[in-house]
């Protein structure tokens, strides 16, 4: 039987693990195992093309991960692991406090290999590493391609970066969980997104790595597989259904409010005429500093 020559990749471009214990909200499987199968994906692959694996920050959720999830990293991360520290990987975000973190403990067990490339909160002055003559910037920073993620976004685009940052043929960036690639003049920049999907509003967001060909300074994009139905927005509904409840409270309130009666008078009358249970009254009063409950 012929077997098919594999195109063997130089790195294998990846971020925002945010590796957790717990159960994100939206999840309604077993989370932790989930984890688990992305890191063995990952694991496999780079053991297939036997190439490093470039990490652009967030390994954890949290920087004080617990000697279970540690254990965890070390036993699935794939080797020849490159890394940066991402916000969530850092106490108060600070890159001076990395000795107290759970990634510090990583790098000290030599189980990931720690980048002096661009961290969160800096600004590149040096490449990340050079792989076949090409120089790499690794950097965990809000970037994005096309229509800004929200209103009023001052990040940079991608394009700007490439613009910017000449002296680099490949940047790989985290923060943004969304997947894309940005090209310019045959430089590229490589934001690989988030491996798992954490949040509701990631339900049919497809997680992947990217292959890197050095040769050609290339992309290929290969999809973690993930499980359908797994995804939740009940905890939304449930936030809006408690928004429109407060909405009608406060629209009642204002069109059953007497002008030159005391504000305590009209909350009675209030509650009498609209029948609220004493427990919910209680709440409001309690929030308002009224005498209810402390």
């Amino acid at each position: 039987m012929k077997r098919t020559k594999v195109n063997k990749a130089d790195a294998i471009l990846t971020a925002d693990y945010h590796l957790r214990e717990d159960n994100p909200i939206c999840r309604i499987d077993y989370f932790l195992d989930t984890q688990i199968q992305k890191m063995k994906f990952i694991q496999q692959l780079q053991v297939k093309h036997n190439c490093p694996v470039i990490h652009a920050g967030d390994l954890f959720n949290h920087w004080k991960a617990s000697p279970y999830l540690i254990t965890l990293a070390l036993n699935y991360l794939p080797k020849n692991m490159f890394t940066v520290a991402g916000n969530h990987d850092l106490p108060n975000h600070n890159i001076d406090l990395l000795d107290k973190s759970a990634l510090n403990t990583l790098i000290h067990a030599k189980a990931i290999n720690y980048l002096s490339g661009v961290h969160w909160g800096q600004k590149p002055k040096n490449e990340s590493l050079t792989i076949e003559g090409r120089k790499i910037l690794v950097w965990h920073v809000m970037t994005w391609k096309d229509d800004p993620p929200w209103p009023g976004c001052t990040d940079p685009k991608a394009k700007d970066l490439l613009e910017e940052f000449l002296q680099y043929d490949l940047i790989v960036t985290g923060h943004n969980h969304n997947s894309f690639v940005e090209e310019l003049n045959g430089r590229i920049l490589v934001n690989p997104g988030s491996i798992t999907r954490q949040t509701a509003d990631q339900e049919f967001y497809q997680p992947k790595v990217f292959l890197w060909y050095a040769k050609t300074n290339s992309v290929q994009s290969i999809f973690i597989p993930i499980e359908k139905g797994v995804i939740s927005r009940e905890h939304i509904e449930h936030k809006e259904e408690r928004d429109s409840r407060i909405k009608a409270f406060v629209e009642r309130l204002n069109n059953d409010w007497e002008v030159g009666v005391s504000f305590e008078a009209n909350l009675e009358r209030f509650q009498k005429e609209n029948r609220i249970r004493s427990s919910v009254m209680e709440i409001v009063r309690a929030a308002i500093d009224l005498g209810g409950v402390k």
